[in-house]
C-alpha cells in the first residue's frame, strides 16, 4: 500500500476520467462517482462530529459538571459506546466506496443493518417522545449531526439514482445502510442534545401569523 501511495499525482486523470479497480477507465461524471463523493463528504461530516465529540468531552474534564456539555444520558460507558460506534460507521462507509469502486466487494451487508437499528433502538429508550417536527439546531455536536444526516439523505438519494440507472453498480444493502444511517444520525442528533442546556427546538407551524400579528 506505501509503494502504491508513493506518488499522489498522476496526471491520468486530466482527460476527467479516473481508473477503477478492474483497470477500467470511467468518466468523472458517472454516476457512481457522485455517490462515492457523497459518501466520502458525509464520512467527513462524521470525522467531524468524532472530533466535536472529543472536545466537548475534554471541556467536562476540565469544567465542573454544572457547566456540562453532553447530556447525562451520555456517560463513562455510553461515551465509550457512542464513540466507537462513530469509528465503526466510518470504516463502513469506507467499505462502501469500495464496493462502488469494486462490485465484486461486500463491505456492507445485512448484520450491519440490524446493529444500526440495534443502536437506533438502544438509544430511542432514553430519549422523549417526539412529539412534532424539530429544527437543525441545538449545540456544536448536535448541529453537526444533523449537517451528516443531511449529507446523508442526499447519498442516500443519489443511490437511489445510481441503482435505477446501473443496478449492478451498487449492492441493494449499500443503498438500506445509507437509509437506516440516516436514521440513525438523526436519533444521534436526539440522543446528544442535553435538555438542561438546550432544548429541542420544535417546529412551529404558527410562526408566519406571529409574525403578521406583530
Amino acid at each position: 500500500m506505501g509503494n502504491r501511495l508513493s506518488k499522489i499525482y498522476t496526471r491520468t486523470g486530466d482527460d476527467g476520467s479516473t481508473g477503477m479497480a478492474d483497470g477500467s477507465r470511467v468518466s468523472k461524471a458517472d454516476s457512481v462517482f457522485s455517490v462515492m463523493g457523497d459518501i466520502d463528504e458525509l464520512n467527513s461530516h462524521i470525522g467531524l462530529v468524532r472530533a466535536q465529540l472529543t472536545q466537548a468531552l475534554s471541556a467536562e474534564t476540565h469544567i465542573s459538571r454544572n457547566c456540562q456539555q453532553l447530556p447525562e444520558r451520555l456517560q463513562t460507558k455510553q461515551e465509550v459506546d457512542f464513540a466507537q460506534a462513530l469509528v465503526i460507521i466510518q470504516h463502513l462507509l469506507f467499505n462502501i466506496g469500495g464496493e462502488l469502486a469494486m462490485p465484486e466487494y461486500e463491505g456492507v451487508n445485512a448484520t450491519h443493518i440490524e446493529w444500526l437499528e440495534q443502536q437506533i433502538d438502544a438509544m430511542n429508550t432514553t430519549l422523549p417522545p417526539l412529539k412534532d417536527f424539530i429544527l437543525p439546531t441545538g449545540s456544536l455536536l448536535v448541529s453537526q449531526l444533523h449537517v451528516a444526516r443531511t449529507v446523508c439523505r442526499r447519498a442516500e438519494r443519489q443511490a437511489v439514482l445510481l441503482k435505477q440507472a446501473q443496478p449492478q453498480a451498487i449492492r441493494p444493502t449499500a443503498v438500506s445502510f445509507i437509509n437506516r444511517l440516516s436514521d440513525w444520525l438523526f436519533v444521534a442528533a436526539r440522543f446528544c442534545t442535553d435538555p438542561k442546556q438546550v432544548s429541542e427546538v420544535l417546529w412551529d407551524s404558527q410562526v408566519l401569523q406571529k409574525f403578521a400579528d406583530s
